[in-house]
């Protein structure tokens, strides 16, 4: 029988970069985030419907990048340490060759020292929107080129690009990859179905 013991994380606990990879090694069971103010966060696993969303949106892009060979994705185990401090997971990620090709054979093997130029977070059940918005706009903030947060409840998706407003289009309408993703195009209907009448 194996028993559950829940994780309580005080908010005003902060961990430095040797104290998270010292608690990351002893827990690697647990999805674990660090804020960049240093916070550390506890990620419960996703629901199965999430992460079965999850799998067809990394399958739909890592697609894309096999045709294109232009990059590297990742999926939600990855950890990336942003530019300012945070150390990062989000649902799908993508970075470009050029960029991964500039880190060393460390870097590449730890979390990476970038923010990826492409991110997806998925609104699940155990998050709240306000959190992964922020999170949306921190990835903004340090880097990344293109951001889809993808909320199931209300069949709406928001569009994060540097130095644009955010913009929000239903399920219903195309995502484009843009410049960041040539030639990328994901229908969420085929992953979500059609909504119902």
């Amino acid at each position: 029988m194996v028993t559950t013991i829940p994780l309580q994380i005080p908010k005003t606990l902060r961990v430095s970069d040797e104290q998270f990879l010292e608690f990351v090694k002893a827990n690697p069971e647990l999805r674990l985030e660090r804020t960049a103010s240093g916070e550390l966060i506890a990620m419960p696993p996703t629901g199965s419907e999430s992460g079965f969303y999850n799998s067809e949106l990394n399958v739909d892009v890592g697609l894309w990048n096999r045709q294109q060979h232009s990059g590297k994705i990742f999926d939600s185990s990855s950890g990336f340490r942003l530019p300012n401090g945070a150390i990062r997971s989000p649902d799908v990620s993508w970075v470009s060759q050029t960029r991964w090709d500039a880190l060393t054979p460390k870097q590449r093997q730890g979390f990476a020292p970038l923010c990826p130029d492409f991110v997806v977070e998925l609104v699940s059940k155990t998050d709240t929107l306000a959190e992964v918005q922020a999170k949306m706009v921190e990835y903004q903030e340090n880097g990344c080129r293109l951001g889809w947060l993808i909320n199931p409840k209300t069949r709406t998706v928001e569009i994060y690009r540097p130095d644009r407003p955010v913009a929000t289009v239903a399920f219903s309408e195309p995502l484009s990859g843009e410049n960041i993703l040539p030639g990328f195009e994901l229908n969420l209907q085929t992953i979500f179905g059609a909504e119902e009448e």
